[in-house]
């Protein structure tokens, strides 16, 4: 891994220390006091990198590993060299993450344009408005009247939060991002670029012409909700457009009116989730998903990446395809159409029959 120029490092930890902040167990004869100041994959890793491993598909990297610490999976133990801190753990990846967010803090929000710590001259600041102690308002942002934001939140460069907004406490609110008829909790993450509280797409149609609904809802974001670069969230028509706490949504992801979304959450790149939807909680939509309005899944359905749904879904199911289904089903499904796409022989059998 390149040397991490962009993000600060705000400490060092001792082999010891990481097994501690883990719950990992060192390897017999494992030194303790080695100093750990990176993180970086197995086949990159340097003597003061930490690594993991708990893939079979890169488990050849562990001999020739140069990384100063590793934590690993139990059945890797023994496979690693003994010039490596061996801690082993139940979840390498979470203990790994665990350390990485230890050493590299600011990488968990957008970065800052300016590193004043305070309200911008060049940003403009409504009198109306008010901010808590410890706000930070980089240049360009326009803050409008009556606006509320609590302390320790930052909001980046060109950023527009409309009128009245509310804004909780330690958010991260990145550059160019536009705010408007929206209340967000504390420690809400919206990375650059979304647009949030825009009017949702409602026309009644008809042969003279298309009839606009009024949107007379509101967003609510409750806590440690995260939005990815790029998304965009409509407020609500006749009820709010609602994303539960702790829910994580990913870059270039269209939520629309009057959608609820439960807490805990995973929404991944370019789902488009059409209006009055409702994701109960600790659903998961795969990539490229789309989802018909006026349904509901489910608490803890997950959908493929790339499926269509067009009906409810049962709480716990797991569906995919287009249109969505059971994924048993869907996967027999394709089976039987390979199956019947083969070639046959002269004599008329398929070969999968023969």
């Amino acid at each position: 891994m390149s040397e991490p120029i962009f993000f600060k490092r705000q400490k060092h930890l001792t082999v010891g220390e990481i097994a501690a902040l883990t719950q990992a167990e060192p390897r017999p004869g494992t030194p303790l006091d080695r100093a750990v100041v990176n993180v970086a994959s197995l086949e990159t890793a340097g003597p003061t990198d930490l690594a993991f491993l708990d893939n079979s598909q890169y488990a050849d990297h562990l001999a020739s590993t140069r990384a100063g610490a590793c934590l690993i999976s139990p059945r890797f133990a023994e496979r690693a060299s003994p010039d490596v801190a061996v801690l082993v753990a139940a979840e390498p990846y979470r203990a790994f993450v665990t350390i990485a967010r230890e050493l590299f803090p600011d990488s968990l929000r957008p970065l800052a344009s300016s590193e004043s710590g305070a309200v911008s001259p060049k940003a403009l600041v409504d009198p109306s408005s008010r901010l808590e102690n410890g706000v930070t308002v980089e240049p360009g942002a326009v803050i409008g009247p009556r606006v509320e934001i609590g302390a320790g939140t930052h909001i980046g460069a060109t950023a527009v939060i409309a009128s009245d907004v509310r804004i909780g406490r330690d958010c991260s609110i990145g550059a160019a991002v536009t705010i408007a008829h929206t209340l967000i909790g504390d420690q809400v993450i919206i990375h650059p670029g979304c647009r949030i509280g825009q009017d949702g797409f409602g026309y009644v149609m008809g042969a003279r012409g298309h009839l606009k609904v009024p949107q007379i809802g509101r967003v609510i974001i409750q806590d440690r909700v995260e939005i990815g670069a790029g998304s965009t969230v409509d407020r609500g028509a006749i009820r709010d457009t609602v994303i539960g706490e702790g829910t994580k949504i990913d870059n270039l992801v269209q939520v629309g009116h009057n959608v609820v979304i439960g807490r805990h959450c995973v929404i991944v790149a370019q789902t488009g989730i059409s209006g009055s939807v409702t994701l109960e909680d600790f659903v998961v939509l795969g990539a490229r998903a789309g989802v018909n309005n006026h349904l509901t899944i489910g608490e803890g359905a997950q959908i493929a990446g790339t499926s269509i749904v067009h009906g409810d879904v049962p709480p716990g199911a797991r569906w995919g395809g287009m249109p969505a289904k059971p994924v048993k089903q869907w996967f027999r499904e394709i089976m039987t159409l390979e199956r019947l796409a083969r070639p046959s022989d002269p004599d008329g059998k398929r070969q999968s029959d023969r």
